[in-house]
């Protein structure tokens, strides 16, 4: 059958009738790539219910290049591409990837360019994308070609499910157990202001500091360790009877503590620091970092299956966060 008098049936179609992505009917039908085995047999109930005829010229462009899912990461320069956590997230994904013989591909996005995820759509070997580093501003221009194909790590939107951690409860208990160990003057080093996820633990700190009747002290931050060393000698000279340095990132903590090693300072004799991302080296450094978990090999292996398996999932999926108390405060 065809789905009117005067026209045969299209992979649209097939998709809409079988409830899965274009992607993953065209994945499906072109027998390449990673469907499940419910996908598998809806796309095939659907292209026998429709009297689907795949295009052979199609299917021949497909069979013939290299499949890939695209890590998108956006930045102020290609730099973002070289931080540990973009690592973490490229290993976890390949390792979803791996299974259906699909490649992984590393794509810089430069921030205030979002028309250049335009190139990804138009590209016939990408079977879909991951963003990471997502502003509302690049939400608003991920093409209607690739909805169904495209997942956030971070921020997410009604056509673009969302994968992030918790930051807001490990934020809460990172402070809660600087406040219970005594610590009353301490201090946020942040996250790049334009990025909307690393907002989140600053609310969640001028609560805190609101709530307890503490004074705030922000300092900017971009997730670097030398962003860290900088800002705990900006700390010390703003306030000199600072006793807490908590920095959302771990790479920013270890500068942090760098630092005020340099100075002169104990930690956590004089001030205590922690940081938040619970990343290998934590539990190394001298002294080890207090910190907040954050499962980015989970998140970044979920947003990848969800992107290839094209079912429907919930707008936004936070994984848990919680405080690993070590001894740097």
């Amino acid at each position: 059958m065809t789905t009117a008098a005067h026209r045969p049936a299209t992979l649209e179609d097939v998709a809409r009738v079988a409830g899965v992505s274009r992607s993953t009917a065209s994945r499906v039908i072109a027998g390449t790539g990673f469907a499940s085995p419910a996908a598998r047999e809806r796309v095939a109930a659907a292209v026998d219910r429709l009297g689907y005829v795949p295009n052979q010229a199609a299917r021949a462009l497909v069979r013939g290049g290299g499949v890939r899912l695209v890590v998108a990461v956006q930045g102020t320069s290609a730099e973002v591409l070289d931080n540990p956590y973009v690592h973490r997230v490229v290993g976890a994904t390949a390792r979803v990837c791996a299974p259906a013989g699909i490649g992984v591909a590393l794509h810089w996005l430069p921030l205030g360019q979002p028309s250049r995820l335009g190139q990804l759509a138009g590209d016939r070997s990408v079977c879909g994308v991951v963003l990471v580093n997502t502003t509302a501003e690049l939400l608003d221009a991920v093409p209607r070609s690739l909805r169904g194909r495209v997942a956030s790590i971070g921020i997410g939107s009604a056509t673009v499910p969302s994968f992030d951690v918790d930051n807001v409860t490990g934020t809460d208990e990172v402070l809660r157990h600087l406040y219970a160990t005594g610590r009353r003057r301490i201090a946020m080093v942040t996250g790049p202001e334009w990025l909307p996820c690393s907002q989140r633990p600053v609310q969640t700190y001028r609560r805190m500091m609101h709530q307890v009747g503490l004074p705030e002290r922000v300092l900017p931050g971009d997730f670097t360790a030398e962003r860290g060393r900088a800002a705990a000698s900006e700390a010390l000279r703003r306030w000199p009877d600072l006793d807490a340095i908590f920095a959302i990132s771990d790479e920013t903590a270890l500068g942090v503590i760098a630092a005020l090693r340099d100075d002169g300072v104990r930690v956590p004799g004089d001030v205590a620091v922690a940081g938040f991302d619970d990343i290998p080296l934590a539990s190394m450094t001298a002294p080890a970092l207090t910190t907040a978990s954050h499962p980015v090999g989970r998140i970044a292996a979920a947003a990848a299956t969800a992107v290839l398996d094209g079912r429907p999932v919930a707008p936004a999926t936070l994984f848990p966060s919680a405080l690993v108390a070590r001894e740097s405060a």
